[in-house]
C-alpha cells in the first residue's frame, strides 16, 4: 500500500489562512495572537513530489480557492 502527499507543497501560516479565508469567503474570524505553547511545530506542509511523479498529481486551487470551496461544502453540511 502507497499513501501519497497532496496539497501545493507550499506552507502557509496560520495567519496567511486566516487572513486567505476572510478574503475568499467574505467572513471575519475571531482569532487571538497568542505565544506558541510547548510542543506546537514550527510549520508542515505536504512534500508533494512522489504524488507529482508517480500519479501525476498537481493541485488545481490556491489556498484561498480550497478554502471558499471548503467553506461551502460546510455551509451544505
Amino acid at each position: 500500500m502507497e499513501f501519497f502527499n497532496v496539497g501545493t507543497g507550499k506552507g502557509s501560516s496560520v495567519l496567511e489562512v486566516i487572513k486567505a479565508f476572510e478574503e475568499a469567503n467574505g467572513t471575519k474570524v475571531n482569532y487571538k495572537i497568542a505565544d506558541r505553547r510547548e510542543g506546537d511545530i514550527t510549520a508542515a506542509y505536504a512534500d508533494t513530489e512522489l504524488a507529482n511523479k508517480e500519479l501525476g498529481w498537481h493541485a488545481k486551487l490556491g489556498l484561498k480557492e480550497a478554502l471558499s470551496s471548503a467553506w461551502k461544502w460546510q455551509l451544505k453540511q
